[in-house]
């Protein structure tokens, strides 16, 4: 005997997989960030490239774009029974390690042509998660395409970043910005 299951039931689903999804993406979002970040001395010294914004709107966007993508993947794990579910999760978790590894790696290693890779990485394989959720849960798929179009100018962004500073944004072979010598007195 099959049995479908209610609105009411599919609803109170949804809303359990988003109040686990949700703080799960924001939660990794934060520690992500917590490895790095703009207020270091290295990234101060940086040429800028024309199209950077303001610093605010990076903490604006990426909490309106995590917020979006707890939702999508509440939708797509809510969806019980649907062909290609359980792919559409895995390939999300496979994905989601990229964006969350480039803060680390741009910022706390400072290595802008690494994290390049990792943005290549994130974009290619953030496509074929939007053609997994869009299979399950088109809504979903489409939640997914502002988070396409930043993380499409995060790379852009990066990229400049590295033409703009061919050596890295490092003073000093070793890497560091400002030397001290605290010799014996």
């Amino acid at each position: 005997m099959q049995t479908l299951a209610s609105k009411g039931q599919l609803r109170a689903s949804f809303v359990r997989w988003a109040l686990f999804f949700v703080p799960l993406i924001l939660l990794l979002g934060f520690v992500s960030g917590e490895f790095g970040g703009a207020d270091t001395p290295w990234f101060a010294g940086l040429d800028k490239p024309a199209i950077f914004p303001p610093p605010a709107v990076f903490g604006i966007v990426w909490g309106v774009l995590y917020v979006m993508i707890g939702l999508a993947g509440a939708m797509v794990a809510s969806a019980w029974g649907a062909r290609g579910r359980a792919m559409a999760l895995g390939a999300f978790a496979l994905h989601f390690v990229g964006p969350m590894a480039w803060t680390p790696v741009f910022f706390g290693l400072q290595e802008m042509q690494i994290a390049l890779y990792v943005l290549g990485y994130s974009v290619v394989s953030l496509l074929v998660v939007i053609v997994l959720y869009w299979r399950v849960r088109r809504l979903a798929g489409i939640m997914l395409l502002p988070y396409f179009a930043w993380a499409s100018f995060a790379t852009v962004l990066n990229y400049q970043f590295i033409v703009q500073n061919p050596g890295g944004g490092a003073a000093d072979p070793n890497g560091a910005v400002e030397r001290f010598d605290l010799g014996e007195e």
